[in-house]
């Protein structure tokens, strides 16, 4: 089996593999897209952009999601490192951690004007 193939804009090609980089790193952000691709879990992004930082409680409410539905998505948000927690006393916080998650959610759903 011949592995040479014939390149038709050689350069193109040299720019599309700098461009890719480490394949790693795109299939890291694979993951973490198909983590943001779920409904409940994008509206929960969404919902900690905007509040900035909020609780659990909060949270589901401004999510119509129960607490422990909003936990469990949290749990895996915060373990691919979208999202970090704190706590003030017995009230665990979450806000964004991620900065491209924070532009994507931009796209998404822009500020509102006012």
């Amino acid at each position: 089996m011949n592995t040479e193939r014939r390149l038709i804009d050689p350069e193109q090609v040299d720019a599309a593999l700098a461009g890719l980089g480490d394949r790693g790193v795109v299939e890291e952000w694979a993951r973490r897209f198909s983590l943001v691709a779920d409904p409940s879990r994008l509206t929960l992004l969404v919902c900690i952009h905007y509040a900035k930082e909020i609780s659990v409680s909060d949270l589901a409410v401004t999510a119509g999601m129960t607490d422990s539905a909003v936990s469990q998505a949290l749990r895996l948000l915060r373990a691919h490192g979208l999202v970090t927690a704190h706590r003030t006393g017995r009230v665990v916080r979450y806000r964004l951690a991620d900065a491209t998650v924070h532009d994507l959610i931009h796209l998404v759903r822009p500020h509102p004007a006012g």
